[in-house]
């Protein structure tokens, strides 16, 4: 919502200036969110009297202009076809920077002629879109004086954040009421008085709406005004509609736009010659379509109210008028309404088609109901004032609707819900000056709550009222009582995993995402789902159309729009909910990461080469490990077996599993052919663990923590290198070695796989590095030797393989 503040000093008789209105309006609940002060904005620029204005030497189209500034002469080169000798114009001396382009003027020469400063016109001072000309001022403008107050263009405006409860305040005497209650002026709206009907109305009004309906228009009244001479609304008024960013259309127009902002009264107004017959106010039926006032032409959905004549529909109630019905410069009788409508219908009409006017915003929070018949009588004088002609008398279609919902309203009320202790003659104030009925005297009082605020259901309501008038800095913070034993822990274990997977992703140098819960049609099939009962019946965009299956398509796409901007290497992870039906047991957290290009986990791998290689499954099956072991389950018990989902690589992929069913999760390279469906380019490998399925913790364990056992002495690496068939999983050589002496083996692990020169067919040759700890000595040469011939022994004995020479 935005005002001046000269506008909002037409409701509210105050001394307080630009920052204690501020204040106060924050202070009361209306958030100020800006303010443009152009008045201080526009101050260097003054009012000029041309003296001389003379062809330039060197160029057609220029004039050098020699200009009085107040404090001197100055000379300036100016292209505007109406600069002359002797006008008076606005002057932007150098060093001054100019509003529409941010352009700061210093002295230079235009085809060797000297120039200092410009004369500016309206766009270049951001008043207007006017650039064939400079700005011309009155001959009677005083020289060196800022042109700002003087064009009227210097009124600070004051943008607040109004919250859907207060419609009251979507006009400018709403927000002074509130500003007078808070104490910093007088509230001084004028009454407005009814204008006498000169005749009876030509055109009446019928509303034939369906049986039990008639709330979708309570009641509708209309007036003619014949005789008008329609045109540009006066300086003034078109000075406040610029202000707030409306742009001037014509004086009827215009008045219905100002009444808008000013009462919070949308009203419209019908070109009379244009209307057959009587207005009918009913639902749209199928088929129709309306040429609105903003160029579009709209499908009329069939609960849609609106406002018909005997040749069709004339406008969209309570949202947009018809462009055929529209009030033009050559309009001599205007039909002015002013009706109320159904809050839900406005605001569901308005969603369907995407139309958001003033009205609407208006009407679907609720406009006041007692000010339908006097918002008529203020249009009617403003439009006899500015426009002449002659007024018919009202027709009213319906009845205005009186709502008095009286609150038994006890005073205490205020110190139990606030801890306020205020006097009751203090709370009947407030509540009087926003202007609420009070009656009764004692402890509790009879409320009733003006028409203007919907909003007032209740004694909480009422009590919100007193303490943001009074104000809520005045509320005494008082600690919450600290609970007398410790409290039991809150989150669930599933929460409690969620954060430990997060940490531990995040620790191994992947980055956190966020993504739609959405997906494509065809990403979601590619990726297991796509059912029926998973499709959204009114999504917000045609590519998010179905629950995603999988976590895995919005990291992919994630990281191919990274690469796409130049960052090819990218590690992601995301823990959140899948979906692979529309039960609840079919909703599953699950964490899932990404590495794309040469992300590899740090330390990570043996590369002979030393040159880093792409990501693969192994990478992928270490961080779903990493993560198992963070979540408190021991990865010896966990299996690994090969294959994977359709949308894994077939001969890269794997399924980590306890015992036959419980399938915890996968990993592995993404298949090409669901690469081509998501269209990213490669290579991707990725993990997915379901959370709530990993086996929960014993809630007493029966055997203490260990000891920590750590070795005071060195631990020892020795590389072996074995032949096998290449149908020998790795995951048995490593068994085989731990096996080989549970003493002094701490660690087992693969580093290299080759196939090449040298090495049989049908055979690979596999490297392990197997780790000794000594625990009460060093180990001598001898003993190093029997520990390896026992692991050679234990894994030609367990995979038949040899020792490579």
């Amino acid at each position: 919502m935005k005002f001046t503040l000269s506008w909002l000093k037409e409701h509210l008789a105050t001394d307080a200036g630009l920052e204690k209105v501020a204040d106060t309006l924050t202070h009361v609940g209306l958030e100020v969110e800006a303010i443009e002060d152009r008045g201080a904005q526009l101050a260097p620029f003054k009012v000029v009297h041309v003296i001389e204005a003379k062809p330039h030497p060197n160029a057609d189209k220029l004039r050098v202009c020699r200009v009085d500034t107040g404090a001197g002469e100055v000379q300036v080169v100016c292209g505007a076809p109406n600069a002359r000798t002797g006008m008076k114009a606005v002057f932007a001396p150098s060093g001054s920077t100019i509003p529409a382009n941010g352009m700061v003027l210093k002295p230079t020469r235009i085809r060797d002629v000297e120039s200092n400063g410009m004369l500016v016109s309206e766009r270049e001072m951001g008043l207007s879109g006017e650039h064939d000309g400079i700005i011309e001022m009155p001959a009677d403008a005083p020289v060196g004086q800022p042109f700002a107050p003087l064009m009227g263009v210097a009124d600070p405006v004051i943008e607040i954040a109004v919250t859907p409860n207060r419609p009251d305040c979507l006009g400018v005497e709403g927000v002074a009421r509130d500003l007078a209650a808070a104490e910093i002026g007088t509230l001084k709206t004028a009454p407005v008085n009814p204008v006498r009907g000169q005749f009876p109305c030509p055109t009446r009004v019928r509303r034939e709406l369906p049986a039990g309906e008639e709330a979708l228009c309570p009641a509708f009244a209309l007036r003619l005004v014949r005789g008008v001479k329609n045109g540009p609304s006066p300086a003034w008024l078109q000075s406040r509609l610029k202000a707030i960013g409306l742009r001037p259309i014509n004086c009827l127009v215009d008045i219905t736009n100002f009444l808008t902002y000013d009462r919070a009264r949308p009203l419209h107004v019908f070109d009379a010659a244009k209307i057959s017959g009587d207005l009918v106010v009913r639902l749209a039926r199928e088929g129709e379509s309306l040429p609105a006032l903003d160029g579009k032409i709209y499908e009329l959905p069939a609960d849609a109210v609106v406002i018909a004549d005997e040749t069709g529909v004339q406008s969209l109630a309570g949202i947009m008028g018809g462009e055929g019905s529209g009030c033009t410069e050559e309009t001599v009788d205007v039909l002015i309404e002013s009706a109320l409508w159904d809050p839900e219908n406005i605001a569901r009409t308005g969603r369907r088609l995407g139309v958001h006017s003033d009205a609407r915003h208006r009407f679907e929070r609720g406009v006041d109901p007692a000010f339908t018949l006097p918002g008529l009588e203020a249009a009617t004088k403003l439009i006899l004032d500015l426009c002449g002609g002659e007024a018919s008398e009202v027709v009213l279609e319906g009845e205005v609707p009186e709502p008095q919902k009286i609150i038994d309203f006890p005073y205490r009320e205020v110190q139990r819900l606030t801890g306020l202790e205020l006097q009751p003659v203090e709370m009947k104030h407030v509540l009087t000056a926003l202007g609420f009925w009070v009656a009764g005297t004692g402890e509790t009082v009879k409320v009733a709550a003006p028409t203007w605020r919907p909003d007032i259901h209740g004694k909480a309501d009422i009590v919100e009222e007193v303490v943001r008038i009074v104000g809520l800095d005045k509320v005494t913070p008082i600690a919450l009582p600290r609970a007398p034993e410790v409290p039991q822990p809150v989150l669930t274990l599933i929460q409690r995993r969620t954060r430990a997977a997060k940490r531990a992703l995040a620790a191994r140098g992947l980055v956190e995402a966020v993504t739609w819960s959405f997906v494509p049609k065809g990403h979601a099939t590619a990726f297991g789902g796509g059912a029926a009962e998973l499709a959204l019946a009114n999504p917000i965009a045609a590519d998010l159309s179905d629950m995603r299956p999988s976590l895995l398509p919005g990291l992919a796409v994630a990281a191919q729009k990274n690469a796409d901007r130049g960052y090819p290497d990218v590690a992601l992870f995301e823990v959140g909910q899948v979906f692979s039906g529309d039960k609840p047991e079919d909703q599953f957290i699950a964490a899932t990461g990404l590495r794309r290009g040469l992300a590899t986990p740090e330390g990570t791998g043996r590369h002979w080469s030393g040159k880093p290689e792409p990501v693969d499954a192994f990478d992928a099956k270490a961080d779903a490990l990493a993560l198992l072991t963070a979540l408190g389950i021991d990865p010896s018990k966990v299996q690994v077996v090969s294959g994977g989902p359709e949308w894994f690589h077939p001969g890269r992929s794997g399924t980590l599993q306890m015992g036959p069913k419980l399938a915890l999760g996968h990993f592995g390279e993404l298949h090409p052919r669901v690469l081509q469906e998501l269209d990213i380019s490669g290579p991707l490998a990725a993990f997915e663990v379901i959370l709530d399925r990993l086996p929960a913790p014993r809630s007493k364990p029966t055997k203490a923590k260990p000891p920590l056992d750590k070795s005071d002495f060195q631990p020892i690496s020795r590389d072996f290198a074995f032949l096998v068939d290449r149908n020998v999983k790795a995951g048995d050589l490593i068994r085989a070695a731990q096996g080989a002496d549970k003493q002094f083996i701490t660690g087992v692990d693969v580093f290299d796989v080759y196939t090449g020169t040298g090495v049989p067919d049908g055979k690979a040759s596999v490297a392990l590095a197997v780790t000794l700890q000594p625990r009460e000595k060093t180990l001598t040469d001898a003993e190093i030797e029997a520990i390896a011939g026992r692991v050679v022994s234990a894994v030609e004995k367990a995979t038949g393989g040899t020792l490579r020479g």
